[in-house]
Formats: structure tokens, C-alpha cells, sequence
């Protein structure tokens, strides 16, 4: 008979490298799923892995795999670390999404740190991992995967927004679930912020003092990945190769850089979610700490922006990925086709066992 209660670590680690999230929740089934999160905590990461991880894109394959090595052995360490704070000891499974190293879909490569089966020895517990992989195989872009918990966990939203490293959106059209990365959020806002000696723009405040460059706006605005249809992802190399130079080229001061993106954000955000009159939009994210961001957006939006609970902004990613592993571990559909565009619906990940 199958479980209608589990009990998981949801790990996730993301793009604007602020740290590895963690959740301790518990899923119940009675027609439909309910969750509540018993413990979250985020990890930042160590200077030292912070440069790690913003070199893997220039690591060759050899060199990838010496890293997954190291960062598995490392994640088990900090998976440890938040088990023995909470003196958690009753879990189903340790559901990690590790980190991501490459992400070319179009090639077929996506690519994944800390998903070694070592990690479940190392850890003596079921450890669910490895997600994107089989949707590539399928065709899909691998991404985003999150939708699946947008759709049977937050069904009373007409859009799940994250502002992340990437901004991601979910909803449903023509009964089917739709999602996909719509541009970078904070993996440009911190790298430009961090030339003036900080982590992030708090509140979105140095932005706020800057001016808007036209030319510049325009140009990022009428990039190609925007004009595209659906499924579509984005990664670090895309950034690296279409936003930075072109930042890079307009020799802006650091507040008029941020001002100017934090428009370009904002307006490609609202371009979203006004395809729908009367919305509701869950908005999560580290990004909802960037309140004149949000307030940009609310200038180009009539649409209703909900603003959740502390634990849903800074953890939804964390909590679906340990849904993930829940359905993955029942062998139901985690991975939608309509979301991906992989051939078909599917029950995605590894299961490792100790």
C-alpha cells in the first residue's frame, strides 16, 4: 500500500550562489497534497566554494568530475550539519537537487554536482537526486522543473513567479501547466553590486539612485531569447556571452547599471504575467527583498503581486524539490512534457540507497 505521509530534506542550491537552502517538511496525501515546513535553514557558501562554483563553466569535463567528487563529499557535510541542528533523525529520504555545472539542452548536456551515489553512503540515508538529467534524454530542456509542485501544491494562483539567480514562471494554459525562465535577475545585480564591495543591492536602494539608460534598455530588451516561444531555459553561459558584454560596452556607472536592469527586469516580468487580466501572482525569491524591484514591477502590472510567508519567499525551491523526491519515490509524474518539452510526461531522478 503506498504511504500517504513522508517525511524529507529538501536541498537546493541555485545560480546566485547565496548559499545551500534546507527544509525538514512533511507531505500529506489525501486526495490532494498538503505540506508543512518543520525546520529551513540557508548555508552560505564559503568564499572558497563561491569562486569554485563561478569557475565550473570553464572547467573541462575531467575537471567537472573531480569537482562533483569534492562537492558531493562537501554537501554531505553540510546536509549533516542541518540534521544534527534540528536533531532530525526520522526522514524518508534526502532530496537534493545538487548544483548546477552546465546547462545546454540544446546539445543534450545538463550536468549536475553532488549527485554522486556516494552521497547516500556518506550521508546513511535514501538520497533522491539528479533530476534534470532523464528530461534532457527525452528531449526536454530540464528546466524548469519546479512547476509541478506550482501546480499541486499553490493551484490557487493564476502565476508562480521566482526572482532568483534566474526569474522563472508557471501558470496553466489550455488545462496544461506552462512554465519557463523569463531573464536574469540577481545573478546580474550581484555581480555588478559586488564591484562597490557588496553581496546584493539591499532593498534594491543603490538601483534606486541611478539613472536609466535608454539605449541600454532597449538593447536588452530586444534580445533574441525574448522574442522566443516556450519551453525555454537559460543558464549562466547565456548570460555570460549575451548580458555581460553588453552591460560591459555601455561603461555606465555600477547604480546606473542596476537601475537600467532592474527596468529591463521588470518590464520583461510584466510582459508575463499581464497575459492574464485579474491575476493572482505568487511571488518568491530572494528577489522579493528587492522592494524597489517589486515596485517597478507594480508600476507595469494592474495584476495582483502576493508576497508569501518568509519560508515560501526563501524556500519554495527547496520544498518542491523534496516533492519531487516524494513523487519520484511513488513513481508518479514529477516532470511535465508541457513545461519542457521533453516527449513525455515522466518520473524523473535517481534513487540512491545507502
Amino acid at each position: 500500500m503506498m504511504k500517504s505521509e513522508y517525511k524529507v530534506i529538501g536541498v537546493m542550491s541555485g545560480t546566485s550562489l547565496d548559499g545551500i537552502d534546507f527544509v525538514y517538511v512533511t507531505f500529506q496525501f489525501d486526495d490532494t497534497w498538503h505540506f508543512k515546513i518543520v525546520h529551513s535553514e540557508t548555508i552560505p557558501y564559503t568564499s572558497q566554494w563561491v569562486e569554485n562554483l563561478k569557475g565550473l563553466v570553464s572547467y573541462n569535463l575531467d575537471g567537472l568530475k573531480e569537482m562533483d567528487n569534492n562537492y558531493t563529499n562537501f554537501l554531505s557535510m553540510r546536509i549533516k550539519a542541518f540534521m544534527d541542528t534540528y536533531e532530525i533523525e526520522d526522514v524518508d529520504a534526502i532530496c537534493s537537487h545538487g548544483h548546477t555545472a552546465l546547462h545546454q539542452p540544446e546539445k543534450g548536456l545538463t550536468y549536475q554536482i553532488g549527485n554522486m551515489p556516494h552521497l547516500a553512503v556518506l550521508l546513511e540515508e535514501k538520497v533522491v537526486c539528479d533530476f534534470r538529467v532523464q528530461d534532457v534524454e527525452l528531449g526536454g530542456q530540464g528546466a524548469p522543473l519546479v512547476p509541478i509542485g506550482d501546480k499541486l501544491l499553490f493551484s490557487e494562483y493564476d502565476f508562480c513567479l521566482n526572482l532568483g539567480g534566474f526569474a522563472n514562471i508557471s501558470t496553466e494554459f489550455n488545462f496544461e501547466r506552462i512554465a519557463y525562465d523569463i531573464c536574469p535577475v540577481n545573478i546580474v545585480l550581484n555581480h555588478y553590486v559586488k564591484q562597490l564591495g557588496f553581496d546584493y543591492d539591499d532593498k534594491g536602494q543603490i538601483a534606486s539612485t541611478g539613472t536609466i539608460n535608454v539605449d541600454l534598455l532597449t538593447e536588452l530588451n530586444n534580445l533574441e531569447f525574448y522574442k522566443a516561444a516556450y519551453p525555454k531555459s537559460l543558464g549562466l553561459e547565456w548570460v555570460d556571452k549575451n548580458i555581460f558584454p553588453l552591460i560591459n560596452s555601455s561603461q555606465l556607472e555600477i547604480k546606473d547599471i542596476l537601475k537600467t536592469f532592474v527596468e529591463h527586469i521588470a518590464v520583461q516580468l510584466a510582459s508575463e504575467i499581464n497575459k492574464k487580466n485579474n491575476a493572482s501572482v505568487l511571488v518568491t525569491g530572494g528577489g522579493v527583498y528587492n522592494t524597489y524591484l517589486v515596485e517597478r514591477l507594480r508600476a507595469y502590472t494592474q495584476n495582483n503581486i502576493v508576497i508569501p510567508t518568509k519560508s515560501i519567499i526563501e524556500f519554495k525551491e527547496a520544498l518542491i524539490f523534496a516533492f519531487l523526491g516524494v513523487l519520484k519515490l511513488r513513481n508518479e509524474v514529477n516532470c511535465l512534457k508541457s513545461v519542457t518539452g521533453a516527449s513525455e510526461n515522466h518520473s524523473s531522478g535517481k534513487i540512491y540507497l545507502p
